[in-house]
């Protein structure tokens, strides 16, 4: 940014790609009136929903209004998601060539706003104004996420639709949500209502370490019905942001298991919904009747979420049970596998190949010794060598590695912060350190990762979140890695986290009993 950006409204997160300021002030006030141009109006719309609750402004059209909104497909510079915006006394003019850029505007005239206006409190509008100011801007990446996990602990619906603004407001793209594993199933399925029924509920929560026996002797459930889902794809969709689902197969299965035994390796026998922590030995069975049962699922997954990408989970699937069964010994060398470790690599191919049929983009996490369809989008997590191994197979690539996008993991050392994950401490600094070292365009970006075993409230999930995902979100957007500059503007952005209500700065209390 330029010398003259160093005003405290101009702490923008993250940082535009061109910024200049300008002389004077635009007054928000009740004789404003938007012009807005065909395919803008999407974008007028999500403006005046987030400014009328706090400010009272009906910001109305009018064919002479001096806040400008225009679609201009010539300014094929900005990309699907880059806009312009100029600030003066007299006017405003947000432009993007495609109505999603316009989206991305709305944000950072949001940010430029005194940050009480994002707060649901109201105000008086009298007293807005946007201060002068030139913006070209355009992100550096298309893939620009975060994923929640809400199968090992269950959130509401309406606070993943606050989770969904809280993402857009930092012009991050990608919701991707864990939905089943082996310690709940929160994904509706009508063909499948056992899925839920059976599979959305635990006995008891464990509260200590993996492999600890200390539970807290509370049940635990959830399940989301498919009008909340179409609801937060819809809500999502009108922030530019796009909801990907996750089913996982052919492991981390055991809620799934504990619905339907005859999709197992051992259909006689019973099993509860995993109430531990860590990876679970009970795996998918391999017969035409499984792959059957998750195309059907899969079916219905991708009509609630209509986005281009699907993602089938793929990692951390032991195969002890194969080795023992003699119907995946028969399997594998039916298909002429080396054996029935490869029978992991197998079903997902006959997984990713019924998403692709259907339309749809498989995506699945990467693990060393399983090759994955060159159709299938990596997601790479263990070591970066995985991501650029990939990459020169010729996969797409989203950037997921533990040690600097897990915020499971402790952000700091202090005594008071809450249980976390065993493992390094991803902190502030280590999350904009992110290199995603591109080789040959195939590194579609990045999105950090919130695993809620120890995590079970809203207020935790946005201790450990933010400002960490500030950090992320300034990574994939700008080029620069400018530590000491992300650092003054994330002080200024502070404010409007607690404007909305963010506890970016107040540990949660630590739950009876816990570890540490």
């Amino acid at each position: 940014m330029e010398p003259s950006s160093r005003r405290p409204e101009f702490t923008l997160v993250p940082r535009p790609r061109k910024l200049s300021s300008r002389p004077g002030r635009f007054p928000l006030d009740t004789r404003t009136r938007l012009r807005v141009t065909p395919g803008a109006e999407p974008a007028a719309a999500l403006l005046r929903d987030y400014l009328e609750p706090s400010t009272g402004l009906p910001l109305e059209h009018s064919d002479d209004g001096t806040f400008v909104l225009a679609v201009d497909p010539t300014l094929t510079g900005l990309g699907e998601e880059g806009y312009g915006l100029t600030v003066g006394p007299h006017g405003v003019l947000l432009r993007a060539a495609r109505p999603l850029g316009l989206l991305r505007g709305v944000q950072t005239v949001r940010q430029l706003l005194p940050p009480d206006a994002l707060s649901a409190t109201p105000r008086r509008a009298e007293r807005l104004a946007l201060p002068g100011v030139e913006i070209t801007d355009v992100p550096l990446y298309p893939w620009r996420g975060a994923m929640l996990d809400v199968a090992r602990h269950f959130q509401p619906a309406s606070y993943l639709r606050r989770y969904v603004d809280l993402l857009a407001l930092h012009k991050l793209n990608v919701l991707h949500l864990h939905l089943t594993d082996d310690q709940g199933w929160r994904m509706p399925v009508g063909a499948y209502p056992r899925l839920t029924e059976v599979g959305g509920r635990r006995a008891e929560s464990m509260i200590g370490p993996a492999g600890s026996t200390r539970f807290d002797g509370r049940p635990h459930e959830g399940a989301y019905t498919r009008a909340e889902l179409t609801e937060l794809v819809a809500h999502a969709a009108r922030r530019g942001v796009t909801v990907l689902p996750e089913v996982g197969v052919p492991g981390h299965v055991r809620a799934a298991l504990a619905a339907h035994p005859e999709l197992g390796n051992h259909p006689e026998r019973r099993l509860d919904v995993w109430t531990r922590w860590g990876v679970c030995p009970n795996v998918l069975g391999v017969g035409d009747h499984v792959l059957d049962f998750f195309r059907t699922v899969l079916d219905e997954v991708m009509d609630v979420f209509p986005g281009p990408y699907v993602h089938l989970g793929g990692d951390e699937c032991p195969t002890g049970e194969w080795e023992r069964s003699p119907a995946a010994i028969a399997r594998a060398a039916r298909e002429g596998l080396p054996g029935p470790h490869a029978l992991h690599g197998w079903f997902l191919a006959r997984i990713a190949d019924h998403v692709l049929r259907a339309g749809g983009r498989p995506v699945a996490w990467a693990e060393k010794d399983t090759r994955l369809p060159l159709d299938c989008t990596v997601m790479s997590w263990r070591e970066p060598q995985d991501a650029w191994a990939a990459a020169r197979r010729g996969h797409q690539v989203v950037h997921a590695d533990h040690r600097t996008t897990y915020f499971d993991h402790a952000r700091g050392t202090g005594p008071q912060e809450p249980p976390a994950q065993p493992g390094p401490v991803v902190d502030l600094r280590t999350v904009h350190q992110l290199d995603l070292m591109p080789r040959a365009g195939r590194v579609l970006g990045a999105q950090g990762q919130l695993w809620t075993e120890f995590v079970t409230t809203p207020a935790h999930i946005e201790y450990l979140t933010y400002p960490r995902l500030c950090a992320l979100a300034e990574r994939v957007w700008h080029p620069a890695q400018d530590w000491q500059d992300f650092h003054r503007r994330l002080t200024g952005h502070q404010a409007r986290l607690r404007a909305l209500g963010v506890p970016y700065d107040t540990p949660p209390h630590r739950p009876l009993g816990a570890a540490g």
